[in-house]
């Protein structure tokens, strides 16, 4: 009897990109943990953030029941894809199988974290510091990515983590780089928004930047753009972001 041909595509850099678009481009995913009092899959929707290496992050309260559930089994899943036009399977999803590590507070990884979080959910400052909110970041384990119709992928949780030496350093100096690189450009986001092809909304600006890409919003609207090449510092970063703003494609 013949075996049946397996539905998997090769993984290949194409497929990396989008999985790590789709992860870091959310503003919010499904979040799904074990029950610990009846072991059952329990699903809740939380707000996503990502951290300097691009590990994700959620805030999370401590009377949720997902909480407890981390706390009992570190074990998590993320859904993350927008559904478009037309007929949801048709459009790109990724499932992150990930394990929580819970962010100590009064440390400089969450102070790190929390300013991140922050950037990207300015509302969250209403509640982001209550005594019963904490942390998790999920480290990437694997990775289930559906690209559409015919288009599945299996991706190492190494796939999704951003990889680099420079990663401290980019992330206490980056707001600062950020700023300045848009007080010398004034025109740098108008550009970006147009050659990114953002959807016309209010005025855009950066929210986070990493080795790897960078984060734009405007409201709810959330822009990832990746870099063909990781960058090796700031300087290199904000090179990168000039580049794809100012040069004719």
């Amino acid at each position: 009897m013949k075996e049946p041909s397996s539905k998997l595509r090769e993984t290949d850099d194409e497929a990396r990109k989008l999985a790590r678009t789709l992860l870091r481009s959310a503003r919010y995913a499904a979040l799904a943990v074990l029950d610990p009092e009846t072991g059952f899959p329990f699903a809740s929707r939380v707000l996503l953030g990502t951290d300097i290496d691009g590990v994700p992050i959620i805030l999370v309260s401590a009377l949720s029941t997902h909480t407890k559930a981390l706390a009992a089994d570190a074990r998590a899943s993320l859904l993350t894809g927008e559904p478009g036009k037309g007929d949801p399977l048709a459009h790109a999803r990724l499932t992150t199988q990930c394990r929580a590590e819970q962010v100590e507070r009064d440390t400089p990884l969450h102070a790190r974290i929390r300013t991140r979080f922050l950037n990207r959910h300015a509302k969250a400052k209403l509640y982001i510091d209550f005594p019963d909110f904490r942390f998790f970041r999920l480290i990437p384990q694997s990775a289930s990515l559906n690209g559409g119709f015919g288009r599945a992928y299996i991706l190492d949780g190494s796939d999704l983590v951003i990889h680099s030496e420079a990663n401290d350093d980019i992330a206490e100096k980056a707001d600062a780089a950020v700023q300045d690189l848009v007080a010398r450009h004034p025109t740098l986001m108008t550009a970006l928004a147009s050659r990114l092809k953002a959807p016309e909304a209010g005025p855009w600006h950066i929210c986070g930047v990493d080795s790897a890409g960078f984060d734009m919003i405007s409201g709810d609207l959330l822009l990832r753009c990746e870099f063909d090449i990781p960058a090796e510092d700031l300087d290199h970063i904000c090179s990168n972001i000039s580049k794809i703003a100012y040069l004719i494609p």
